[in-house]
């Protein structure tokens, strides 16, 4: 037997080592665990707002800054992990998520919560890379390492769409804060087992990690999704023109200085092939459209249709279940039909369901909804999980943290422009409600806050006047669902032909890599 038989021979051996599927189910859980708690928070909304009492800025800070902040750190943290070890980092990351973990569950103030869920950020920005990271260096047969990727994508996704139900099921028996405290057993088996079953992988030419990178990525990521988020829910301000430009500097900044390091955080020369650029696009905004749909139909379950926790969550899960079964295929059907129309078509059918949304009222029926939420679990599989692969396969190994980042970045900046931007919407519109006669100032201002401080709001006021209050504050928030879902809509339409077009020629990888 010649030397390279041998070594395909042994190469081979490797890729169909029963170890690597364990080891994924390791890597599963970080993700789960961190998509979980992207929305978990969603049905702990009304009890956190009676407990804390935010305002409605604030409220939508702890729904989204852990989006922002893992957004900001993803490419810094993925680059972390090529150079000191993804194992390692994943393990820290770990452990620091449990920790600050217990921190969420016992703030005792709407700020507390706000910087409690920003620390979570931190430790969530050092999961998601280095997982799909791993997944790059396991897996060295492209089928395999597509399915692999399925799987990862379809956790993901799925994680989104049950954290409600996680939630709701919590929240039936304990208080707001049991859905953080879930994360403590769940991250010590991923400790664990971790140690002993993942292999170390890193760049080992990857050379120092820029500090003043990470701050830029930062702040730039940061400024930019606080000014969108603003400028919906308050129009042009100065604060926000501020927000916006500093960030847009500091973005523009981080770029020049990647081309002018030797190790950069981020080689931008990837961003120059289209099939690279086009996946990183329909990946952003295919999270945009399943994270935002999922928070505020979690709200209007509860608060608009006056459904329980439990059976809240329980009926999203369709969304969830959609993503599963799509994700394990998308691999599959991309190679036997092509890349830009899976991801096209999945793009697509995430629009026509959000298109759907903007019908809902008051009294719609769960079927249609149901249907909606099926629709675009089901797009959302096709169209993260091929992308993922994408942008995956089309770096070496070395810089697969770096790749990994930009994937996870995407997911995570479309979380948060998800809930910032389609949230401002609803608030925005929401906030415009006429305030029903014989109902107090202090009541109204309450209400005016949010949908929740509207329920609240109606203590001790006349039962026709809270009558009138909660009803006009549902319609408003109803109102406001449908333009968000509108607006959802018309850009995911749009992404999907412009993915049809940018992903012209791309294929998946066949056979074993040697």
């Amino acid at each position: 037997m010649s030397t390279t038989q041998q070594l395909n021979l042994t190469k081979g051996t490797e890729a169909k080592s029963p170890g690597r599927w364990l080891a994924l189910a390791v890597l599963v859980l970080a993700v789960l665990l961190v998509a979980v708690d992207a929305t978990v928070l969603g049905l702990a909304t009304p009890s956190l707002s009676e407990d804390l009492k935010p305002s409605g800025t604030q409220l939508l800070w702890i729904g989204d800054i852990y989006s922002f902040v893992i957004a900001g750190l993803l490419v810094s943290m993925g680059s972390l992990g090529d150079r000191i070890g993804r194992k390692k980092l994943l393990l820290i990351g770990a452990t620091a998520f449990g920790a600050v973990s217990v921190l969420n569950a016992y703030a005792t103030s709407p700020e507390m919560m706000i910087v409690a869920r920003a620390l979570l950020g931190v430790a969530g920005a050092t999961l998601m890379p280095s997982t799909l990271a791993l997944i790059r260096n396991i897996f060295h047969d492209p089928k395999e390492r597509s399915l692999a990727i399925g799987i990862w994508g379809a956790t993901a996704s799925a994680g989104a769409a049950i954290g409600p139900v996680i939630g709701g099921a919590l929240l039936q028996h304990f208080y707001w804060g049991s859905v953080f405290l879930i994360n403590l057993p769940v991250m010590a088996v991923l400790v664990l087992v971790g140690i002993k079953l993942l292999p170390e992988s890193k760049n080992p030419v990857a050379g120092p990690w820029d500090l003043i990178s990470v701050g830029l990525s930062l702040v730039g990521v940061i400024g930019v999704v606080y000014a969108i988020k603003e400028v919906a829910s308050h129009g042009l301000t100065w604060e926000v023109v501020a927000a916006a430009a500093i960030g847009a500097a500091t973005l523009y900044a981080f770029v020049r200085r990647q081309h002018t390091l030797a190790s950069p955080l981020l080689d931008m020369r990837l961003f120059k092939h289209r099939g690279f650029s086009g996946a990183v696009l329909a990946d952003l905004l295919t999270v945009f459209g399943l994270s935002g749909l999922v928070f505020f139909l979690s709200q209007f379950l509860q608060l608009v249709q006056g459904r329980e926790p439990l059976e809240a969550g329980l009926a999203e899960l369709p969304a969830a279940i959609g993503a599963v079964v799509t994700g394990l295929i998308a691999g599959r059907y991309a190679r036997r039909f092509s890349v830009r129309a899976v991801v096209a078509g999945g793009l697509g059918a995430i629009g026509l369901a959000l298109a759907v949304i903007t019908l809902v009222h008051k009294e719609t029926g769960y079927p249609l909804l149901g249907a909606a939420l099926l629709v675009v679990g089901l797009g959302a599989g096709f169209s993260f999980t091929v992308t993922a692969d994408v942008i995956l396969s089309s770096v070496p190994k070395e810089q697969a943290g770096s790749a990994s980042a930009v994937s996870e970045t995407a997911y995570e900046l479309g979380a948060a422009l998800g809930i910032a931007l389609l949230g401002s919407i609803v608030t925005g519109v929401y906030q415009g409600f006429a305030t029903p006669a014989g109902v107090p100032a202090d009541a109204a201002a309450a209400a005016h806050e949010s949908l929740g401080g509207a329920v609240e709001a109606t203590a001790g006021l006349a039962p026709d006047a809270a009558t009138a209050l909660v009803s006009a504050a549902q319609v408003a928030f109803v109102d406001g669902l449908r333009i968000a879902a509108g607006v959802g809509a018309a850009v995911l339409l749009a992404t999907a032909v412009a993915a049809w077009f940018l992903l012209k020629g791309q294929k998946l990888e066949d056979g074993v890599e040697h």
